[in-house]
């Protein structure tokens, strides 16, 4: 059963009837710092880890090892780029699953395939620890606001258990069902939007190529119902060709790929996500760590052409 629940007030009134103090945050980049701000304003103890050993954060204690940082919390939170970097943290000696005393929550906020999430929450259950997959739908603005929307997958009670930190961070929290609900729901979302992107792509690069005002163009789709609000952000972005990352092109064409992949696991039907699949897929060449709306930008490079320079001479 699908629930669907607001989030409280934020503050210190997320520290109320729970044992969680001190939460313990694997992976923390550019999502996860503004994460962690939250976390730390509602009141909860931080401690991190990066496997290049620094945050550029004076307010938070860094721990070598996912182990250490894992003997420490009441509960961990991950929030990685993909599988390998998942299991690379996970597993081993010096993996977090080795320094979890048993009880401790795990909560998965990083968006990798259905395997991965099933495989992850095996081993935390033999460790005899609490599982919560919580991919996250939101980009660096809501992670800094605190609006994030919590993709939910878990036991009903583990859920509750974990919802003083997904609070913190998120302003909606949606129950998709068991653990690995969260993580299909989230493949669903981006493969919405990474497609979407796509297909406005295709249609901003035909207006340009037919000669249409390319500030027109743009306002116009800017004041159109049939744009999504993200969508309108990334076509602003894309007008005074600003493609800073907010969401890179590299994680948008990984999740894409994931998705493709789970698809076919399912004999599902998906040949316009293919072709975004692969749209993303090349635009990672040159453009890996500009946002993935910077898709828009290739387009248009590609049908606004430049008149060739006259040669000075013939010959």
């Amino acid at each position: 059963m699908r629930h669907t629940e607001e989030s409280l007030e934020k503050g210190h009134d997320h520290m109320k009837d729970t044992s969680i103090r001190t939460v313990g945050f694997v992976g923390y980049g550019a999502m996860g710092r503004l994460m962690g701000k939250n976390l730390r304003n509602a009141g909860f103890a931080l401690t991190v880890y990066t496997p290049s050993g620094r945050t550029g954060d004076d307010e938070v204690q860094t721990c070598p090892s996912p182990k250490s940082l894992a003997e420490s919390a009441d509960l961990v939170v991950v929030c990685v780029p993909d599988d390998k970097s998942l299991f690379a943290s996970a597993e081993g000696e010096d993996g977090f699953l080795a320094g979890c005393a048993p009880g401790t929550m795990i909560v998965n906020c990083s968006t990798v395939s259905p395997d991965a999430t099933e495989r992850l929450c095996r081993a935390a259950r033999s460790h005899d620890l609490r599982f919560v997959d919580a991919p996250m739908s939101g980009s660096t603005p809501e992670a800094e606001r605190g609006e994030l929307v919590m993709l939910v997958g878990a036991e009903v009670a583990d859920l509750e258990a974990a919802r003083p930190v997904l609070d913190a961070i998120g302003k909606l929290t949606i129950h998709a069902g068991p653990v690995g609900a969260g993580t299909r729901l989230k493949l669903v979302v981006n493969g919405i939007m990474g497609g979407t992107l796509a297909i406005i792509a295709e249609a901003v690069g035909y207006g340009l190529g037919s000669g249409l005002d390319r500030t027109v163009l743009y306002d116009a789709l800017s004041e159109l119902a049939v744009i999504s609000p993200h969508h309108k952000r990334k076509l602003a972005a894309a007008a005074r060709h600003d493609f800073s990352p907010q969401f890179p092109a590299r994680l948008m064409s990984k999740d894409m790929g994931l998705l493709v992949s789970a698809v076919r696991q399912t004999h599902g039907f998906c040949p316009a996500i293919a072709v975004a699949d692969q749209a993303l897929s090349l635009l990672v060449k040159r453009h890996a760590n500009d946002d993935y709306a910077s898709l828009l930008g290739a387009v248009e490079k590609s049908v606004v052409h430049t008149p060739p320079a006259t040669p000075d001479h013939e010959g």
